[in-house]
């Protein structure tokens, strides 16, 4: 049987896979559209790499910060997911996220394959960025589907169960057999179904947290290389403060569903380093490919605009379905109506902080 770790594994696999794909690409300089020389490029080369340099430390530590948050919860009782305000900290996280999508990811998507440095035939005659954003909503869909569905039958599926005899320490109750992995316990009598929803909860929440950190990993490596190669430091500046609120926030976001899907302390760890990471590997492939990336080119238009409609199209599900409609139905919040005004509030509060970034970055 797959389990979460051997299920992770593939999962950065991929995304490591494609990211190989994207570097040669991104480094092509075969453009056919004319390109004027940056402004900013006037700035001293030794002033623009203290940015860069400058740029990388800053976002990993308000990743880092944004994504630890939420996983000190067991320290810090107010950040405990079953708290209140957890609950409006993760409607906040979830707002970021998805005006993300929406006005970060999928207006820079339309610019790129929508741009005359591209043929008119295919790309000015179909709108490829709606399509792919439509392909990878109802490809994240298929996956949070078929990978839940298949965990679920792992675990509950009473063919797979051990009889008493044939397994130290396990019982039988009825003709029920649970066996947590996390924690090797049984349950027994009443407590049957209860942990056994449990169970499954804590599988849906392992697979949205996996599935959200790759939607926004991809975006975060992408945006990482357009700083990483910028050559002004007017370029740079509004990217780095934009970058900073971005990673903390999103971090914040992704934090809130590690932490509610009670990973390991080892998985939970890679997971939040792999988050905090990939922004500044971004920005250092950027710096390293500074000399013959050309944003312009066909070729980088092209993958910067698949991938960033793929990534918006993940981002706006995983916020409106995965974080919001989630918690936004659930009988805690509609039977708490301050806590509804409260968590609707912040969801605004989030969408509209991250859609101001969008004047500077």
């Amino acid at each position: 049987m797959m389990n979460f770790k051997a299920y992770s594994i593939i999962t950065i696999s991929k995304l490591l896979c494609a990211l190989c794909a994207l570097l040669p690409t991104l480094a092509s300089g075969d453009c056919t559209c004319d390109t004027t020389t940056e402004e900013g490029q006037k700035s001293e080369p030794s002033e623009i790499l203290h940015y860069k340099i400058g740029s990388i430390a800053s976002v990993l530590v308000a990743g880092a910060l944004g994504v630890s948050l939420p996983l000190l919860s067991k320290r810090i009782p107010n950040l405990h997911p079953k708290n209140d305000i957890f609950f409006m900290v993760k409607a906040f996280a979830a707002g970021v996220i998805l005006a993300t999508g929406f006005i970060h990811i999928l207006p820079e998507a339309f610019e790129s394959l929508t741009s005359p440095c591209l043929k008119e035939n295919p790309w000015g005659k179909f709108p490829f960025t709606g399509f792919v954003a439509m392909l990878s909503s109802i490809g994240t869909l298929m996956v949070d589907s078929f990978a839940t569905g298949y965990f679920h039958r792992q675990h509950f599926n009473p063919s797979k169960q051990v009889p008493a005899d044939e397994e130290t320490g396990d019982e039988h109750v009825g003709h029920i057999h649970v066996h947590t992995h996390a924690t090797h316990g049984h349950a027994h009598g009443s407590a049957i179904s209860s942990h056994g929803s449990l169970t499954s909860e804590l599988i849906r929440q392992r697979i949205i947290s996996q599935v959200l950190e790759v939607g926004i990993v991809v975006h975060s490596v992408i945006i990482g290389i357009t700083l990483g190669a910028a050559g002004s430091i007017d370029t740079i500046k509004p990217l780095l403060v934009a970058l900073s609120f971005h990673q903390f926030f999103e971090g914040m976001g992704l934090g809130g569903c590690i932490s509610q899907a009670k990973f390991e302390s080892k998985s939970t760890a890679i997971m939040a380093t792999f988050f905090s990471l990939t922004t500044p590997i971004g920005i250092a492939i950027g710096m390293g490919v500074s000399s013959v990336y050309k944003e312009n080119s066909p070729t980088a238009l092209i993958v910067e605009g698949v991938f960033n409609s793929a990534s918006a199209g993940i981002l706006i599900y995983m916020a409106l379905v995965d974080l919001l409609a989630a918690d936004f139905m659930s009988p805690k919040l509609q039977s708490n109506l301050k806590l509804q005004v409260g968590a609707n509030i912040s969801l605004l509060l989030g969408a509209g902080c991250m859609s101001l970034l969008a004047k500077w970055a």
